[in-house]
């Protein structure tokens, strides 16, 4: 079975707007199935959309699965199928050998900016780059899917 095992942090928006960024890339996500124990995902950016089948989470890992369709396809299900979504803009950073994937919503999540790393096991250690805050891997608030039902922006 696919395993996931990400952590996940806030960003310091200081920090970030200082970094040489790489090119980032627009993304279009929209849920199918947003339940606690799973959630079915579609995703579409402009050269390419994925469907996405994840379980439920133990600590920072979790099984997932992950598809290419057509862009076509994955464009007509996004507008037909998904109840909830978000958009972002996410830039890929590598820093000493790890990949960070950064993610600036938009929209109703606008201002928030959240950072995942992808490791091989739980107790893998990496590198933390100085635009790095909080750790948020655990607070459920934070993953996309409970984004696109309570935006970042009608938190209190």
């Amino acid at each position: 079975m696919p395993t996931e095992i990400e952590r996940k942090f806030l960003v310091d928006h200081e920090k970030w707007a200082a970094v040489a960024k790489p090119d980032g890339k627009d993304y279009e996500q929209g849920y199918i199935l947003s339940e606690e124990k799973r959630t079915v995902r579609i995703r579409v950016t402009g050269d390419a959309a994925f469907l996405t089948l994840k379980g439920p989470s133990a600590g920072i890992s979790r099984s997932e699965y992950e598809y290419r369709i057509p862009v076509a396809e994955g464009a007509e299900i996004l507008d037909s199928f998904a109840v909830s979504g978000i958009q972002k803009t996410r830039y890929n950073v590598e820093v000493a050998g790890h990949t960070w994937e950064v993610d600036v919503f938009a929209g109703e999540n606008s201002g928030l900016i959240v950072a995942e790393i992808e490791l091989q096991h739980e107790d893998e250690t990496f590198e933390k780059p100085d635009w790095i805050g909080r750790e948020v891997s655990t607070d459920t608030r934070y993953t996309n899917a409970a984004l696109s039902v309570y935006p970042y922006n009608t938190w209190k």
